[in-house]
């Protein structure tokens, strides 16, 4: 089961949408908005995809954070991203409930999807 994690108006979401319909890949999509990630669900895509890559470092929720943020590990970011949704680099593909890639990456997707 593929699952898209993101927010349904972000741009590289509809990228992934219509990549996912393109190549005949049924999916779920899930709203960060209107379902939050959890500190569990954060601290699993943490640990497969690393905190760095899952930054959304174009948002104002990230720039509103200060100069503290650059010294930050895996503690810091999980508890930052649990907190605020806007922080998470969109979308966040999970297969079978495993994070996979975050952001939309076309060579990725397709090393993933084998397509």
């Amino acid at each position: 089961m593929v699952t898209i994690v993101g927010i349904p108006t972000c741009g590289t979401v509809k990228k992934t949408e219509k990549f996912l319909k393109a190549h005949g890949i049924d999916f779920s999509s899930r709203s960060l908005k209107a379902q939050p990630a959890t500190k569990t669900e954060v601290k699993k895509w943490v640990k497969a995809l690393g905190f760095k890559p899952m930054r959304n470092t174009s948002g104002g929720s990230y720039r509103a954070l200060g100069d503290e943020k650059e010294t930050w590990g895996d503690t810091e970011w999980i508890a930052a991203f649990s907190e605020d949704s806007m922080l998470l680099k969109r979308p966040i593909l999970l297969i079978d409930g495993e994070a996979k890639s975050v952001g939309f990456k076309e060579d990725e997707y397709r090393n993933i999807f084998k397509v």
